[in-house]
């Protein structure tokens, strides 16, 4: 995924392949732990997903283990290290690529590899698949529905997964043709054969309760790859990156690739924060002032810590919380894009402590419609290690807010964000899509208007993704506020396969085409 140049003597790479009908979601934050351990990540589109589940009809076996090995070599000389990780249908693709190559260039980690589907949520009549399998055409007819508890023992993550499907949001198939498992079911043969033959040190990890593979998966590679090292989960069910064991699953890894495990923590989790002394928050509140009474949100930006979170209170299209650098983006398009940039503010008054915290009072204005609105608010900010941690934002009036951002939302609506791809952009063939993509470029500066601030943003992540893979972990040292607003925005889409940035840039254009 990085492009070559820039990463050419990279030290350690890691290949990390997703399962059946997902994307590299199903490896949960993987590839951001992994980052944070000085290890660059690698990832590809199996064929036949990231579009639509018909996609997967006619696809081989043979085709996976094709695409893994050519991503393999492409990325194994850039790294003198190089690990190599699968999730499920990725880890049995993971463990046929290293017995094929050969590979001893890094290790190999298999997680919830599902060696023999006997599971304890599989129905009592899955060994009949092998009989349709025989009947002509019925196999390509017949679907395997993903159904609850969708691999996942924590509810309110099963929750969101849900929530997720019900929204049509193309993060993982809802389904998969039967003649798709039949593939899956002669990569399992391949899988056991000839085991004996991986030389390379191996991680084999797998949950207790797995629904869909039992711990008679694990133990069949750990019996048959010579000193692999076996971990049993006791608190997740099959898709063990996103579950309850999933920091646990990040700390094994990380040690078995020699990394300090403390990684696995998020910057948030990590460590007691550093003294400030007055002269920081000082300087902290003062830039914060004079970037809101400037209206340059670009530079209130780098104040804010990586982790931050922003409640923005109330019962309108604006408030939320807001988790993360990068999703204040969002907040401050959404200001802007419904307000049709008149959003000003007008006064900060002087800060108060409110506890460990400070208190901002401040002013501001918005035409609504032939009016002008004047509103007040309050920003209560937590500061912590020379950045802004947490801001809570609370209207002196909600009501009379909320039904303001209400009307503004219903008059003025918001441009496309492009992260729903239509039927055409789905519909193109991959060896099309590089084509498609320049059209799109070219398409976009011939726009009778060019798009706002924030689709902007968004439209030049997705074409730094497609073009060069995730981005590096920080910008240059002489980036400027937008720089630095950009990276964020392309740091965002970290793990999403350079195919797919290509769909979503097609996708967002062809939107902003058809409102102009």
């Amino acid at each position: 995924m990085p492009d070559s140049a820039a990463h050419a003597d990279a030290g350690t790479g890691a290949l990390l392949i997703h399962g059946l009908g997902g994307t590299q979601y199903d490896l949960g934050s993987m590839h951001k732990v992994l980052k944070r351990a000085g290890i660059e990540t690698h990832s590809l589109t199996l064929p036949g997903h990231g579009t639509t589940p018909e996609d997967l009809l006619g696809v081989r076996a043979e085709a996976w283990l094709d695409a893994v090995t050519e991503k393999y070599r492409e990325v194994a000389a850039r790294h003198d290290t190089l690990h190599v990780m699968g999730m499920c249908l990725g880890a049995l693709l993971a463990v046929e690529l290293c017995k094929r190559v050969g590979h001893q260039k890094g290790k190999l980690v298999s997680l919830a590899a599902p060696v023999f589907i006997d599971g304890w949520s599989t129905p009592w009549y899955r060994g009949l698949r092998k009989l349709v399998y025989r009947i002509p055409g019925l196999a390509a007819r017949m679907r395997v529905e993903e159904e609850e508890p969708y691999g996942i023992k924590n509810e309110l993550v099963r929750s969101i997964v849900k929530a997720k499907f019900e929204r049509g949001e193309n993060f993982h198939y809802r389904w998969v043709p039967l003649a798709c498992v039949r593939e899956v079911d002669r990569l399992r043969g391949f899988v056991m054969q000839g085991l004996d033959r991986i030389a390379c040190p191996t991680l084999i990890v797998h949950a207790h309760e797995d629904e869909l593979t039992s711990v008679r998966s694990a133990r069949f590679l750990h019996d048959a790859i010579a000193g692999s090292q076996l971990v049993l989960l006791d608190n997740s069910y099959h898709m063990i990156c996103v579950d309850n064991d999933r920091d646990r699953v990040a700390a094994n890894v990380l040690q078995f690739m020699d990394r300090d495990p403390a990684a696995a923590q998020s910057p948030r989790a990590a460590g007691r924060a550093a003294p400030m002394g007055a002269a920081d928050i000082e300087r902290i509140l003062g830039a914060y002032r004079d970037s809101l009474l400037a209206g340059e949100f670009e530079t209130l930006f780098p104040l804010f810590a990586e982790d931050v979170v922003w409640h923005e209170e109330g019962d309108n299209p604006v408030s939320g919380v807001y988790e993360g650098r990068g999703a204040l983006i969002d907040l401050f398009s959404r200001l802007m894009d419904y307000s049709r940039n008149t959003f000003t503010v007008s006064s900060v008054g002087q800060p108060a402590l409110a506890g460990r915290a400070v208190a901002l009072p401040l002013r501001f204005q918005v035409q609504d419609g032939a009016r002008v609105h004047d509103g007040a608010a309050t920003h209560t900010l937590r500061l912590r290690n020379n950045a802004i941690a947490k801001v809570n934002a609370r209207a002196d009036e909600p009501e009379r807010e909320d039904a303001m951002w209400r009307r503004l939302a219903a008059a003025n609506g918001r441009e496309p964000e492009g992260d729903a791809m239509d039927e055409a952009t789905l519909a193109i063939a991959a060896h099309a899509l590089p084509d498609a993509f320049e059209a799109a470029a070219i398409a976009l500066r011939a726009l009778a208007q060019p798009p706002s601030a924030a689709v902007s943003l968004r439209l030049h992540a997705y074409e730094q993704q497609a073009r060069h893979g995730d981005a590096p972990p920080a910008p240059g040292a002489d980036a400027d506020a937008l720089a630095q607003v950009r990276h964020a925005a392309w740091r965002m889409l970290s793990g999403l396969p350079a195919d797919q940035a290509q769909r979503r840039y097609i996708a967002l254009v062809r939107r902003l085409d058809t409102d102009d």
